[in-house]
């Protein structure tokens, strides 16, 4: 029997999803801060001006569905693709 996703799933409000997607960018700013050899903060900057970044924003690109690593790694093509 298929059972239904509760309304009052807390998860799935725009509140929680949000902060969720936050703590997402941040471990990405992290893995990116290490990848370039960079301080977080400007990590994080460049993630958030990036299309990548914008992408994983947008639902219909599913770039959501994928780990943090590789978002970072679709950051690093970015970046060498605009270089």
């Amino acid at each position: 029997m298929e059972q239904k996703a509760s309304s009052s799933d807390p998860v799935k409000t725009p509140v929680m999803q949000e902060i969720l997607m936050s703590n997402r960018i941040g471990a990405i700013a992290m893995l990116l801060s290490r990848r370039l050899d960079i301080e977080p903060l400007k990590a994080l900057k460049m993630f958030y001006e990036s299309a990548t970044c914008a992408n994983l924003h947008d639902k219909s690109t599913g770039l959501y569905l994928y780990s943090d690593p590789y978002v970072a790694d679709e950051f690093m093509r970015e970046k060498e693709y605009n270089q």
